[in-house]
């Protein structure tokens, strides 16, 4: 029998569908800026619930307009439940959302937007205490609406068709409104602080002063990205910008003996390089050994990280029980056979707790150190990290996607190289020695000497 939640969040927003999001905004950002900055706030305001206890049966919904729930999902992640938002004005579709919640057998339900920037999971934790004494919470913003708003299930039935009516919403008055409506209903309720939304051209510094208070926040344990790389001119400059500027994170290059100009770009860019050889194992404990900060990150020189990444790391790593993370795999590439790929590694990622080294490992320096670090194996050393992992904790696999290249399954052949790595894959729990695998590695897509 399914566990029936008790409390539920649900989150609005629109699909970034470029024209037809944060309209207000256009004339400052244009079209295309507009939707993108609906993008990062909608996945600003998951990283920051995303430290939510979901322990006692809280469950995130994502309450969507515009697009469809694949793209939905292909955006957000597979771990929120999808529901599309009905027609009608923002009142009716929050009574719906409210009436389905309860339906489903909700005892406290919150429904919450993504405009604005300095909500977190400790505002919601809040609210959801408050209900635990009083029928409704609501956040008023700084321009006269709401920008949360939580009910109990036995208050609820009371509020239909008054709570969400007779409101013109968008105006000054929609708290006052809503706070009247409450008194003739009868309720108790309380209200949390007032916060500031981005809805208007000369609301943009809200979000601009968020991001930069929320590097500075949440990054004073800092983060190592450690990048084990041989002869990776090509990549290696676009995977350092890529970490940006300010978030309190140095890169770490260990070059394994290239020949191209993969060490002097890196120390163009600032990244601290240290010399060494193959295998990655190797390569990857001796960049854990020259890390500064609290958190080490591993990453595959041709990947690209999501934009704070900072961020959502330490929002995992935060999280109770939590032993490490990893994103979700995202290749650059169209082709429908690698878009398969993509979405089975993400299911075993987050099925099985196992994503694997081009998904950007990450986890605290002293539970590296406890863990003996990587071990000195000529491949496969992620695997056998995280198998060792998930016995200390939950492994989680971030809804944010890193962006890899598509090299390696197309230099072999994609069914070749996909067959090739479930083979090794085998082969390891059959019980061959690591040796044995990788001469099997070599061997099958051609490769002589040592393997990378």
């Amino acid at each position: 029998m399914p566990l029936i939640s008790k409390k539920r969040l649900i989150i609005f927003t629109r699909y970034p569908e470029t024209g037809t999001t944060k309209t207000r905004l256009i004339p400052l950002l244009g079209a295309e800026g507009a939707a993108n900055l609906q993008r990062k706030m909608t996945e600003h305001t998951l990283s920051q619930m995303m430290g939510l206890p979901v322990s006692n049966g809280l469950t995130i919904e994502i309450r969507y307009d515009g697009g469809n729930e694949h793209l939905m999902r292909r955006w957000l992640g597979s771990e929120f439940e999808y529901a599309a938002q009905d027609d009608g004005d923002l009142g009716c579709r929050m009574q719906r959302a409210f009436e389905d919640a309860f339906k489903s057998k909700a005892s406290a339900v919150v429904i919450i937007g993504t405009d604005i920037p300095d909500l977190t999971a400790v505002d919601v934790t809040s609210a959801f205490a408050v209900l635990k004494q009083k029928k409704m919470v609501l956040g008023p913003a700084k321009d006269g609406g709401y920008y949360l708003i939580g009910l109990q299930k036995n208050a609820y039935s009371l509020a239909v068709g008054d709570l969400f009516t007779g409101i013109t919403w968008g105006e000054h008055d929609v708290l006052k409104k809503t706070l009247n409506i409450s008194s003739h209903l009868g309720f108790n309720y309380s209200l949390l602080k007032e916060m500031d939304d981005v809805d208007r051209p000369e609301d943009i510094f809200i979000w601009e002063r968020s991001q930069i208070l929320g590097h500075r926040d949440v990054t004073s344990s800092g983060i190592s990205v450690i990048i084990p790389a041989l002869n990776e001119a090509h990549n290696i400059a676009g995977t350092i910008t890529n970490t940006g500027h300010g978030n309190n994170a140095e890169v770490i290059v260990v070059d394994g003996g290239s020949i191209d100009n993969t060490v002097f770009i890196a120390k163009t860019l600032g990244a601290k390089v240290i010399n060494s050889f193959p295998p990655r194992s190797r390569q990857m404990n001796q960049g854990a050994e020259a890390a500064s900060k609290d958190i080490l990150l591993f990453l595959h020189a041709d990947t690209l990280l999501p934009e704070n990444f900072n961020r959502h790391v330490l929002g995992a790593l935060t999280r109770p029980g939590v032993a490490a993370g990893a994103f979700e795999l995202r290749i650059d590439s169209p082709v429908p056979s690698l878009k398969l790929i993509e979405r089975v590694a993400n299911w075993r990622s987050r099925a099985l707790n196992m994503p694997y080294g081009d998904q950007a490992i990450f986890m605290f320096s002293n539970v590296f150190r406890q863990m003996g670090g990587f071990r000195n194996l000529p491949i496969m050393e992620d695997f056998e990290l995280i198998r060792r992992l998930r016995k200390k904790g939950d492994v989680v696999t971030l809804h944010q996607p890193v962006i890899t290249s598509p090299r390696r399954w197309l230099n072999h052949g994609i069914l070749k190289t996909t067959f090739i790595n479930q083979l090794i894959v085998l082969s390891y729990f059959l019980g061959l020695s690591p040796d044995t695998i990788s001469r099997l590695y070599r061997r099958g897509k051609g490769i002589s000497g040592k393997v990378r």
